[in-house]
């Protein structure tokens, strides 16, 4: 008889005892402009969770008569609370009614993801206009790598 694969910590399907709905994957809340920082952030959180698959579409829904059906539902409702918990309110409440982690995030994706030519102009800008005054290296390069 085959492992069940919430039970194998190999498993995208495995949680952790410590993994809870309230658990925050980032330090900040989303809120519509941080998508530079936010994104990678909880793609990096995701990923050491084994729970990539859910976000980028490799790991599939099951169909309801699968054996694994309750442990996919199980682990994607986890990661949407994940994600609402670190969604500012009204962005959370624009997404709460989605089934799938992978809609969700297909949809922040579509309404934040986007670069306007307003928005690169802008960063072209700031960046020409940087100066490295008193900072050293280090400051200086994370100036630039924060624009």
């Amino acid at each position: 008889m085959a492992m069940d694969p919430s039970q194998n910590p190999t498993s995208p399907f495995y949680l952790l005892p410590s993994d809870n709905p309230c658990q925050k994957l980032v330090n900040f809340k989303f809120d519509g402009n941080s998508t530079g920082d936010w994104k990678p952030s909880m793609l990096i959180s995701l990923s050491a969770k084994n729970k990539l698959g859910f976000v980028d579409g490799s790991l599939i829904k099951p169909a309801v008569t699968s054996d694994l059906y309750l442990a996919w539902e199980r682990c994607n409702n986890m990661i949407i609370s994940w994600l609402l918990g670190v969604l500012e309110q009204d962005i959370a409440r624009s997404v709460l009614y989605f089934s799938t982690t992978r809609e969700i995030w297909l949809n922040l994706e579509e309404r934040y993801g986007q670069s306007s030519c307003a928005l690169l102009y802008s960063l072209q800008q700031a960046l020409h206009e940087i100066k490295q005054d008193q900072d050293n290296i280090l400051g200086f390069y994370t100036k630039i790598k924060m624009i």
